[in-house]
């Protein structure tokens, strides 16, 4: 009986427990449902033009381009920036476009940043704003990051006396295919003189307009591709003995590639090796002469980076040549990880609960996304965040939607952060710091 009643109460402990998790899970989940809290004691809110915005980011999600073809974008964006006084346009590569906005008194130069690309994939969301163009869609949120940047820009534009400084509002071009449009955007010279880069993603799954903020340091994964292909010898399907199968060639190598994570990388080093293509044959009974893998690799560890590069070109070489394969293998590097400033993620989160309450501010986990910002860390240190717009699909799938009530609270953060790095309230960061 001695045994029977502390088991009893184990049992009882843990339901009540299991109650309360369930409970605060649930409550998780309703929060992530409601729209964002919008209200603001700032006394430029009021400038913000939200249904501008909802309508902006409805255009551009109706009519996407793909990567280095934004060209209608590139122009409905400068239209829209020229609309707003005191902002000069220009035009740093083909199809991506910079507003600058002068502040009335002289101080530091900050960029904000918007990617305006779409991506080469049907829509499947219903939406009566749905993609036009075939093939071609919004799915990861750059019509929302552009639509938000439009929006930032009008709102400063209207209040120039209380900017202290210059301000960049960067929209570039083809951040979805490697090497990127942020190479060119730097290359280009245009933004000489900037000393903070800050940029926004939205991201579903958090609750709708809170910002989160990613971790000083690495805050994205650096990105890797490479793109192979197995030459063997086509046969009839019933005589596989005179073939050398390059299905079985790529099986056995997407199968070994699995063990680079497993044995390789060292624990709690965030490591992805994925496979998404993998093309060969068009008929049952032909074994086809060749095929066609492509992956996609994600690291944070510069050491780990080069080991994985080492470790695929080893198993492509010995497999093939086990088989009596031969092969072509283009491996590509493509995006470096997001390295954020420790004091600009410092003003990003003070600024973000200044204007939204403590409530809707949260520290956000690494990302094993990657992205071309990175490279603006060749001019000055960055803040990378992200913005929650609610349950629902991930970004790249058909299915992904923005929750638009969440577009005002990011434009309300990118305002105050621009704002309150101008007015001097946080030091005048180097690129030592948390670089």
């Amino acid at each position: 009986m001695k045994k029977i009643i502390p088991l009893i109460l184990a049992v009882l402990l843990s339901g009540v427990l299991s109650a309360q998790t369930n409970k605060d899970t649930g409550n998780q989940t309703k929060q992530s449902k409601k729209t964002a809290n919008t209200t603001s004691n700032a006394s430029w809110a009021k400038n913000v033009p939200a249904e501008d915005v909802v309508k902006w980011f409805r255009h551009i999600h109706q009519n996407p381009e793909l990567s280095f073809k934004e060209d209608k974008t590139g122009k409905y964006v400068e239209e829209i920036l020229k609309s707003f006084p005191g902002i000069e346009v220009m035009r740093p590569a083909k199809t991506s476009v910079i507003g600058v906005l002068k502040g009335a008194k002289p101080g530091k130069t900050v960029a904000f940043r918007a990617d305006m690309d779409a991506l080469p994939m049907e829509e499947d969301t219903g939406l009566p704003y749905s993609s036009k163009v075939e093939g071609v869609a919004h799915t990861c949120g750059h019509d929302a990051h552009t639509a938000m940047l439009l929006g930032t820009a009008s709102t400063l534009s209207k209040m120039r006396d209380q900017v202290n400084g210059t301000v960049y509002f960067v929209f570039q071009h083809a951040e979805e295919t490697p090497p990127g449009g942020a190479i060119d955007i730097v290359e280009s010279g245009a933004l000489k003189g900037v000393e903070a880069f800050f940029g926004m993603h939205v991201i579903p799954n958090y609750p709708v307009g809170h910002v989160g903020i990613l971790p000083e340091g690495d805050a994205t994964t650096a990105q890797d591709i490479f793109n192979l292909t197995i030459i063997g010898e086509g046969s009839h399907g019933s005589s596989p003995h005179l073939s050398i199968d390059p299905i079985v060639v790529g099986s056995a190598i997407v199968g070994a590639l699995q063990t680079i994570v497993s044995r390789n990388v060292p624990p709690g080093d965030l490591t992805v090796v994925s496979v998404g293509l993998f093309q060969a044959g068009n008929s049952a009974n032909v074994i086809p002469p060749e095929a066609k893998l492509a992956a996609t690799v994600r690291t944070t560890s510069e050491d780990t980076r080069k080991m994985v590069e080492t470790r695929v070109k080893e198993i492509v070489e010995h497999i093939t040549k086990a088989y009596g394969a031969t092969y072509k293998l283009d491996y590509i590097h493509a995006y470096p990880a997001v390295t954020n400033n420790a004091a600009l993620n410092s003003l990003s989160k003070n600024s973000a609960i200044a204007i939204l309450g403590k409530d809707q501010v949260f520290d956000a986990p690494l990302t094993t996304a990657s992205e071309d910002f990175s490279y603006f860390e060749k001019i000055a240190p960055v803040s990378y965040m992200i913005l929650g717009i609610g349950e629902g699909a991930a970004n790249h799938n058909p299915e992904f939607k923005v929750d638009e009530s969440a577009l005002a609270n990011g434009v309300k953060a990118q305002v105050q952060i621009i704002l309150d790095y101008l007015n001097n309230k946080t030091k005048n960061t180097t690129m030592s710091d948390g670089q």
